[in-house]
This record gives structure tokens, sequence and C-alpha cells, in this order.
């Protein structure tokens, strides 16, 4: 398998702060809004490069929502900032109604997302935002791995027309993508190719993903690793190259197993081509307080259950 290695740690939300720094500098229209969040998503640089594009809102994220498809009509491309909870939950329905319903140009980036929000606690570790945004027509979704591939899935997501819902984290986690890479929407990364399983993956879960790779090829066992940064629209011809070959697969996200990326594979397999899935992710389970990595183990969303989840489809399969 392909190796990876990291030489420092990054939470992806700075990604998305340093891509709206360059968007801020290249893009003139090109706005940012936020919920009183500056801070938390690493905005700082852009607003005080930019103070006449950016709109604080307050905590009063419906009225974001709707400031920001106004701006549109204007020919802005806004980008809403928030937790991921407040930005998914709270205002589906102004999302709803005022963005997706119309396909306005609105980016909403939203941090904090998953459990790895850490010690918070569960009413702001949202785990159904993916099935959400995925369930909206006119809404791409985006769920970037780390710091190098946040920053250019910001840059991405400004030159694509329409709505677009941009996920990404608060805890630090290895930076192992190319700082120079081209961030296509919709389109995979394959980030090691195997013949025995198929491990797909988003966000955080990559990197637990490649590292359960080199757990399996210690024991002789070859895993292709897909990084699906784009949930909606889905790469499905990717996945099913990958699938057709191995013969059994497992998806893996920090999501409720419910609706989110796992659902969107398994619609695509029973459609066109039927194998072993096994699911990493969620299940049926609010989150509670604790550290980003305790939670990630509680809840089975670390390597060792990639590891685990892939023997077992492996063994399926057979």
């Amino acid at each position: 398998m392909t190796k990876y290695t990291f030489t420092e740690k990054k939470d992806t939300r700075s990604g998305f702060g340093a891509g709206m720094t360059e968007l801020g500098r290249t893009n003139p229209n090109v706005v940012t809004l936020c919920a009183d969040l500056v801070g938390s998503l690493k905005i700082d640089t852009f607003i005080k490069e930019n103070p006449e594009r950016f709109i604080q809102c307050g905590i009063a994220e419906a009225n974001m929502i709707g400031v920001a498809a106004g701006l549109t009509i204007g020919s802005k491309i806004p980008f809403a900032t928030t937790f991921a909870n407040f930005g998914s939950g709270r205002v589906y329905d102004q999302i709803r109604q005022s963005v997706a319903y119309s396909d306005k140009n609105v980016k909403i980036a939203v941090s904090h997302a998953g459990l790895t929000l850490g010690e918070d606690g569960a009413t702001h570790q949202i785990l159904e935002d993916l099935a959400m945004m995925r369930a909206m027509p006119n809404m791409t979704v985006i769920n970037p791995c780390d710091f190098n591939q946040t920053k250019a899935a910001t840059i991405a997501a400004a030159n694509w027309k329409g709505p677009i819902y941009l996920r990404f984290g608060r805890p630090v986690v290895p930076v192992f993508t190319a700082p120079d890479q081209k961030f296509e929407i919709g389109k995979a990364w394959m980030v090691s190719e195997g013949k025995d399983v198929t491990i797909v993956a988003t966000g955080h879960l990559v990197w637990e993903a490649i590292q359960a790779a080199e757990i399996l090829e210690a024991q002789g066992i070859s895993a292709e690793i897909v990084n699906i940064h784009t949930i909606k629209p889905l790469d499905e011809k990717a996945i099913l190259k990958s699938v057709r070959k191995t013969r059994c697969m497992v998806s893996c996200e920090e999501h409720q197993a419910n609706g989110g990326l796992g659902d969107a594979i398994a619609q695509t397999l029973a459609k066109n081509f039927l194998a072993p899935q096994e699911y990493v992710a969620v299940n049926n389970s609010f989150g509670e307080s604790g550290t980003p990595a305790q939670l990630m183990e509680k809840y089975g969303l670390s390597a060792k259950n990639i590891v685990e989840k892939a023997l077992k489809a492996i063994q399926r399969k057979q």
C-alpha cells in the first residue's frame, strides 16, 4: 500500500481559515457571515484584511442564512459560518426554503462537527447533519479530511455554482495530503490501492483508515482506501470500480450510521453491484463529553474498529 506519514497536526477548521484568507485576497465577491464564533471558525485574518466584506450576525443563525441568501442576488458569494449543530439542525427550515429551494449560491461552512467536538458534549456533537444535508435537493455536501484538503475544498467551494454544506472539525489531526492538491468536487481520491477489501472513508476517519490498512497489511491483507470528501454528488464510478475488484467494503464516517456516507454507498451497491458492506459509524446514539480520542474509541470509530469490520466484510464474501 501507499505509505503516508505526517510531520504536523492541525485542525481542519484552520484549513478553512487559510482558504478564506486566500479567497479574501483573490475573489472580491466572497463575503463572510458569522454567528458570533469568529475565533472558532478561524476567519480573523479574512476579517482584518476585508472588514467591509464581513457581517457579524450574532447568535441568530436563522437570520444569518436569510442574509446570506439575499447577498447572492447581488452576485456575492457568501460563506455563512457557525458550529455544525447550529448551521444544520437549528436552521434546517431556512436552508431548505431560502437557499436550496431557490438554488442560491450560499456556502454553509461549519466547524465542530461530529463526536470530536469533545468536551462540549451531546448537545453540540451533531451526528445527523450529513444525512439532513444529503437529503436536500440542490445541496452539495463536502467533508474534507485534513488541513490541506479543507483549505483546497474551501477555495473550490467559492468556484462552485450552487449551495454547499462544507463540514470540518475542531481537533488537531495529522496533515497528510499535499498542500498543492487539486480538489475536484464530486471526485473521489484514491488514497491507496489494494485487492482484498475496499475501505471508503470521509473526514477524520480517512487517517484512521490509513492506519487500519497498515494493520491489515501486516496480516497479509491488501486494503484499498478511497477518500470520499464529497458525500453529494457521490463518486459512484470510483466506488463501484473499487468494490468490483475487492468484492467487499467498509464505509467509515464520524456520523450516524443512518443516512450518511454508508447509506449513500449502500444505495449505490443495491442498484449496481451487490457486495458485503460493513459500517464504521455511530450506532443510533447521541454522544457525550470526553476527549476526541476517548469518544472515537468508545463509539467504535478507531482504526481498530475499521480492521474488525474489514475482516468481517472479507469473511462475508467467501
